[in-house]
């Protein structure tokens, strides 16, 4: 018998929850399989323009655990091998998903359901929001386990949490709660356990709202303006404008508001 996708996936309407479901592991990233179907996951969203919003979650208590622990001291699964066997399957694992979701278009929001440890908080990172539970821990841990953030962790949090925080958590591989990571400005919201996945979805339902078009344009400006001058941003911008004018969905957003009657939007 094969074995479960590693990623559960629903939808409901313009919005995709995407659950984690290795919750006997606490979600953890054990194979270059997981990264495929994440990878995979990814471009579907990305074809699919009706999805106008994600939400990432984790199945049972944790949202991710990183890697498996057991699996680097027996040295098997993706952590099996010589050097240079290690480094490519990272680059053809887990590192995909950084590229993967940095690429895609579609506002991700993480609900982050538990504890969010090493490469699991990473991939928090990788969302475009973050909701958290008040039971949620967070912890950049990888020098605790005599390794360096290896799926591009060392760009992602200080670029959320600013590099001097970041420097902090990725030294000391220290754990925080969600009230630190809200004072840390890591997560947007922290609530009841009960509420995080509601919470999510309704901002993620807000965010489907809006034509679909404008958030994914306005989502890569937000992405490609962190490592751009304002003037070539600028130019970007320009050229986002113009085909966001020539849209159907525009043309309906515009009409709608004049006429004071709630929008029907076609992805077109």
């Amino acid at each position: 018998m094969s074995e479960a996708p590693f990623l559960l996936v629903e939808r409901d309407g313009p919005v995709v929850v995407a659950t984690l479901n290795r919750p006997d592991v606490r979600n953890a990233i054990t194979e270059i399989a997981h990264s495929d179907e994440i990878a995979a996951f990814c471009r579907d969203m990305e074809r699919d323009t009706s999805v106008r919003a994600i939400v990432l979650t984790g199945a049972g208590s944790a949202f991710c655990a990183g890697g498996n622990v057991k699996h680097m001291l027996e040295k098997k699964g993706m952590f099996e091998g010589s050097p240079q066997t290690l480094r490519n399957s990272y680059r053809a694992g887990i590192q995909r998903i950084p590229a993967a979701l940095y690429e895609l278009e579609v506002p991700v929001i993480a609900a982050v359901n538990g504890p969010a440890i090493g490469a699991g908080l990473d991939l928090a990172c990788m969302c475009d929001v973050r909701i958290a539970s008040s039971s949620a821990l967070f912890a950049e841990s990888f020098v605790k386990l005599g390794i360096v953030p290896g799926d591009g962790g060392a760009w992602l949090l200080p670029r959320v949490i600013g590099m001097a925080r970041a420097t902090l958590l990725t030294l000391t591989g220290d754990m925080i709660d969600a009230a630190k990571a809200l004072e840390y400005g890591l997560v947007s919201e922290v609530v009841a356990p009960q509420d995080v996945l509601p919470r999510a979805m309704a901002v993620a339902q807000s965010i489907a709202a809006n034509p679909g078009h404008a958030t994914r344009l306005a989502k890569r400006l937000l992405r490609e303006g962190q490592d751009m001058k304002l003037g070539p941003l600028l130019e970007l911008s320009a050229a986002y404008q113009a085909l966001a004018h020539h849209t159907q969905d525009h043309e309906e957003a515009v009409a709608a508001f004049l006429q004071k009657r709630a929008p029907v939007f076609h992805d077109r």
